[in-house]
Formats: structure tokens, sequence, C-alpha cells
């Protein structure tokens, strides 16, 4: 299912730096979500609920190898059409969630710590199973992102397991940054590194989008398989260093169709159009009579 000729698969190097780019972004977004609650829990002097928050974290992470060793691995002995078919679905699907989650983050971001606080108040309240179902959902949501992103990206590898392991690399690195964030050992500038990182995950979205239109065209769901936008096959070395960047992070191809092709610019441009823009901040409540200052504004990840 791969869109590769052979012997022009992405070196392994590009597979590493392409998935553990994702595996850093996504690992340490999930990580900010754990470290905010485990600070709650310690400032509350509910350490006796961590082991809720850990136990929640666990499951989130089974259910997303789950998910991503089931969607990736289960359609590996399909072959032919179908399996373009298959193909082709789950990377529009990829795409769909990936999109929606990269720009909910955007505004999100600004409110995730108090919201966080707040739900992890009210979990206490209700019992252990509340602060696990808490943990749970908030680093599951960050898990199936990741999970349906490596699914359309590692379609491009041929089978290759390196883009795996470049994802647990930057999942790992994700966590000792966590670590070292939260103990004040380094400084991170959240809104940068998520901005920056956004856009490239929203170019990679892009490349799984062209993907899944061109392995749709070849099973004959979409038309259009044989008209090409350009071919700039002649003069383009797939095995070069740019060849197999551009082909292992970011699905490109020299010969696109004119679907393929339209479907990409539109996406970037329509895509980071809305995810640059300015976020308004949220409106301030009216100040009580007695008050003399503004309150604090909530803390923000990005």
């Amino acid at each position: 299912m791969s869109v590769l000729a052979a012997g022009t698969a992405p070196s392994i190097a590009t597979q590493l730096f392409g998935s553990g780019l994702i595996g850093l972004r996504e690992g340490l977004e999930a990580g900010i979500v754990v470290m905010i609650l485990a600070a709650f829990l310690v400032k509350a002097e509910r350490k006796d609920a961590l082991k809720w928050v850990w136990l929640g974290v666990g499951i989130a992470v089974a259910m997303v190898a789950a998910i991503f060793l089931v969607i990736h691995y289960g359609t590996s002995t399909v072959t032919g059409l179908t399996a373009e078919i298959i193909a082709g679905v789950a990377s529009l699907v990829a795409v769909a969630i990936v999109t929606v989650m990269v720009l909910w983050m955007r505004k999100a971001a600004r409110t995730i710590s108090h919201d966080l606080k707040a739900g992890m108040e009210k979990a206490l309240v209700a019992g252990p199973i509340a602060v696990l179902t808490l943990a749970f959902f908030a680093v599951g949501r960050e898990g199936v992102e990741t999970a349906l992103l490596m699914v359309g990206y590692a379609e491009n590898t041929a089978g290759s397991a390196w883009p795996l392991v470049g994802l647990l690399l930057g999942i790992v690195a994700a966590a000792i940054l966590t670590v070292l964030l939260y103990f004040g050992a380094v400084r991170l500038d959240f809104a940068k590194f998520f901005k920056y990182t956004g856009i490239f995950l929203i170019i990679v979205a892009a490349g799984i989008l062209g993907y899944g239109i061109h392995a749709l065209q070849i099973g004959g769901v979409l038309p259009g398989g044989s008209a090409l936008a350009f071919d700039i096959s002649d003069g383009y070395d797939a095995s070069s260093w740019y060849g197999t960047v551009l082909a292992g992070i970011f699905n490109f191809r020299p010969d696109p169709t004119v679907l393929q092709a339209v479907a990409w610019v539109v996406y970037v441009v329509v895509v980071l159009f809305l995810f640059l823009r300015p976020v308004s901040a949220p409106t301030p409540a009216p100040a009580a009579p007695e008050r003399t200052a503004s309150p604090a504004p909530d803390e923000t990840v990005s």
C-alpha cells in the first residue's frame, strides 16, 4: 500500500526524524496534561489519588497502542484494490481527526490548565473512578490523534518499522522533557513550540491527504487517476537526500494527479489560515464592586 516505487523508500534517518517529531509534539501535549493533573494533586495534598491518574494514563496508552496495531497491521494482509481503498479511507479519516484536534488545541490551550484543575477537583469529590476516567480521556484524546496520524504516515514507508521506532524515541524524549519541566530544570516557550510543530503536522497531514486521494483513485473510488497536474519524474531523483526527505516526511510524489494537487493546496491554505489566525482572548468576568484588582488570567500551555 505504499506510494513509493521499489528501491526509493525513505532513508532511516528521514523516517526517524518525521515520526520522532510527531512523537515529541504529541507526547509533550499528553505529558503537559499529566503534569498539570499531578501538580494539582500534590498541591492539594491528595497524593493518594496519583495512582488512579497513572492507572488512567496506562489504560489510555494501551488503548492507543491497540488502535494503531489493529488498523496498521490488521489490514496488512489485504492486497490489491481493496488494500488501496482501505488505505485511502484510513488516511482521510486520520487527516480529518488530526485537523480537528490541531485546531481544537489552538483554542483550548488558553484554558486547558484551568479546565483540567476544575475537572480534577470535581473528580476527587466523585471518587477514584472519576479521577481515573479524567486522566484516561485527557491522555487518550492526544493518543488517538497520534495513532491515527502514524497510521497515515507509516503507509508511506513500505512496511518499515523505523517510523514506529522514531515515534517511541520522540515519546521518550517528551517524557524526559516533561519531567524536567515539572521540576523547573528547563523552560520551554510553549506558544512557539506548538505553533511551529502544529504547522509541521498540518503539512504532514496534507501529504497524507494526497496519499489517501491517490490510493482511492487507484482503487477506482475517485476519478482522475490518469490526469496529472505535473510530472517532474525525469529530473527528480527520488533516491536523493531531498527525494527521501520529501517523500518520507511529506508524502511528496513527482507526478501527482490534478485532484491530489488541488486538495493539497486547498487543505494547506485553509487549515493554515484557521490555525494561524489570532485567537480571541476570553472575555473576563465583570469585577465585583469590592474588588480593586483584576483576577489573574488562566494558565496556558501554548
